[in-house]
């Protein structure tokens, strides 16, 4: 039997059940990217400023877990600490082994274009231009398709809508494959306020909007991570034809990827790296029709993943690599940048007990075991 020794005495008995079968094809009824997390070298630095260093054997055997479960790979993304922990030169050697490998795999993979090689602070509209301009370049020659992420640097510099619309353009033109825009509210990046131009979302909503009606062939689609269903409805349903709506709202993912009569939201999202086994059931469900199937495999994921992903958002990495720790797919619980202290012990000791709810620990042992060592070191 394994027990968690819980702070405050409590005791936990996690449960053993059947693992989640693989599927044997990705869903078909919609597209879906798990936002992969990177696993830090335990014997390097990796303290806070320094380069990153990370362990390769690990953190690519985790993307194969994801594509063996049918997803598609988001490389380098918020998930992986970009302005977080992962420096560029860890970032662009990331995006080339990763797609090398999705590329042996046949694996979907794609990859995020930033301008984090820029020192922080303000830049000039010409110093991010071209700053996007080489890592769009980057992720073209390692073979990946490009997600055009949001930009603290373009943040602190635009004066109004009109020079978002010009990078952007620009990089539309230049990339050799369709894109994926990307629009990550404040809770995960508070630099990122008054993105597009403007801090109120509907402004902001109808410069995306233009953006994309102006060359939608070269749109694959736009993720949107704003934490607000019914904006994200609003917004899918005035998309164009043929432009795909990537939620990455990792509190209401369920409904929206479910959908309505009048569409639904393929998925890019950070919580699918840690509930990817569930998750694959649950679109294999989707795929067969069987809604009720569906809802109740993704129900218990819900509250595992609002926990995660719980104020001060940004620290939800730190909730993706320890449980990561506990299933098995990296030896211990260090992360870049010292971000294995983002969240506190009680927070830790949830998280173990919403994972076990939703049937994510597959080696109830294994965990019990790390838990149980790492709340005697951290809970006395």
């Amino acid at each position: 039997m394994a027990e968690v020794n819980l702070p405050g005495g409590r005791r936990l008995t996690l449960s053993a059940r059947e693992p989640w079968a693989r599927p044997e094809s990705p869903a078909t009824s919609r597209i879906a990217y798990a936002a992969a997390h990177v696993v830090a070298d335990p014997r390097a630095e990796n303290s806070p400023g320094a380069p990153a260093v990370l362990d390769w054997e690990a953190t690519l055997a985790f993307r194969h877990h994801l594509w063996s479960h049918g997803f598609g790979v988001a490389e380098a993304m918020d998930t992986a600490q970009r302005g977080m922990g992962l420096d560029y030169t860890a970032t662009r050697e990331l995006i080339r082994r990763s797609s090398a490998e999705a590329a042996a795999a046949g694996g979907r993979i794609v990859a995020g274009v930033a301008t984090d090689q820029l020192p922080p602070g303000q830049a000039t509209l010409d110093q991010v231009r071209l700053a996007y301009a080489e890592q769009l370049a980057d992720v073209a020659q390692a073979g990946a398709a490009p997600v055009l992420m949001c930009s603290r640097h373009l943040a602190a510099t635009a004066r109004d809508a009109d020079d978002y619309l010009g990078i952007y353009r620009e990089l539309l033109e230049q990339s050799d494959k369709p894109v994926v825009l990307h629009w990550l509210g404040t809770a995960f990046d508070p630099a990122l306020e008054g993105y597009w131009g403007s801090s109120d979302v509907d402004k902001a909503t109808e410069t995306v909007l233009e953006l994309i009606n102006s060359n939608p062939a070269k749109v694959d689609g736009i993720k949107v991570s704003l934490l607000d269903a019914g904006h994200e409805i609003g917004l899918r349903r005035r998309l164009p034809a043929g432009v795909r709506l990537y939620t990455g709202d990792d509190f209401n993912y369920p409904e929206l990827i479910r959908g309505d009569e009048q569409g639904y939201s393929d998925a890019l999202l950070g919580i699918f790296a840690a509930i990817a086994p569930a998750a694959a059931a649950a679109l294999a469900a989707l795929d067969r029709g069987d809604l009720a199937e569906y809802d109740r495999i993704f129900a218990p994921t819900v509250p595992l993943s609002r926990h995660i992903f719980t104020a001060p958002t940004f620290y939800y990495k730190t909730g993706i690599v320890f449980l990561a720790w506990l299933a098995g797919h990296q030896e211990h619980f260090t992360m870049v940048g010292g971000l294995q202290s983002g969240r506190s012990v009680p927070h830790f000791a949830k998280l173990i007990e919403l994972a076990d709810a939703a049937a994510l620990l597959p080696d109830p042992e294994l965990a019990a075991r790390r838990a149980n060592k790492f709340f005697e070191v951290m809970a006395g």
